[in-house]
């Protein structure tokens, strides 16, 4: 079953023309700060899938019941509740990983990202719509959080999702590949600069892709201007 046309435009927004990272500039602490493996970026990006898919549904649901007048305060609070369910479901279940995030789990609070969306769409559209709203946006910055992680931690330790069986449990074993063999590394990708520049490169490369694509597309008026002559 094919997407609809709004819903395929949903996703496209949530993961590339509006991303919380590349157009919104949103979320950078916790992507620089956990982004040093793969497997960090992969965990964190789930918990805010999590959080920002059933923030969206809820704050759909509810949006009828919420006043006007006090809906942040309310969307602030609804979310803080999803992250602390979300925070405890980690320490309980993902404890290694949960460690390894600590702080970051509960700083997903202030992720503007969030709040952005419950205010833009969640509180404005209907539940189906916003829940894939929330989920297309969580997926769009668990990719780039995936994404850099393995491009720092390649550059850095030459691994792939390091530790992925201990932090997030034995089924992800088979993520945990050895790119580069005998390499000594390059230890400023593993810190908070190498986070910097890495993500200057990706989102230049994002950039680049847009306007190859923007490129490939000819203007109307030129094909008709072409066809007169």
């Amino acid at each position: 079953m094919f997407l609809s046309e709004n819903y395929r435009k949903i996703a496209l927004e949530g993961i590339w023309n509006n991303n919380i990272v590349f157009s919104q500039n949103l979320a950078l602490c916790p992507l620089l700060a956990v982004t040093g493996t793969a497997t960090n970026g992969l965990g964190m990006g789930l918990a805010t899938l999590v959080v920002i898919t059933a923030s969206n549904g809820l704050i759909s649901l509810c949006r009828h019941l919420i006043p006007a007048d006090c809906r942040i305060p309310i969307f602030v609070l609804l979310i803080a509740t999803l992250v602390t369910l979300v925070d405890f479901l980690m320490n309980a279940w993902a404890h290694e990983l949960y460690k390894v995030l600590g702080l970051f789990i509960a700083l997903i609070v202030t992720n503007c990202a969030l709040l952005g969306r419950a205010e833009s769409f969640a509180y404005k559209q209907p539940v189906k719509e916003s829940l894939w709203d929330g989920f297309m946006m969580g997926m769009g910055f668990l990719l780039v959080l995936v994404a850099l992680g393995a491009a720092r931690e390649i550059s850095a330790t030459g691994t792939l999702f390091a530790n992925a069986s201990v932090l997030l449990g034995e089924s992800f074993k088979f993520l945990e590949v050895t790119v580069i063999d005998d390499y000594h590394g390059f230890l400023l990708m593993a810190l908070p600069p190498g986070g910097f520049i890495m993500l200057a490169f990706i989102i230049v490369g994002k950039r680049l892709i847009d306007a190859a694509l923007a490129n490939r597309k000819v203007p109307v008026q030129t094909v008709v201007a072409v066809v007169e002559e």
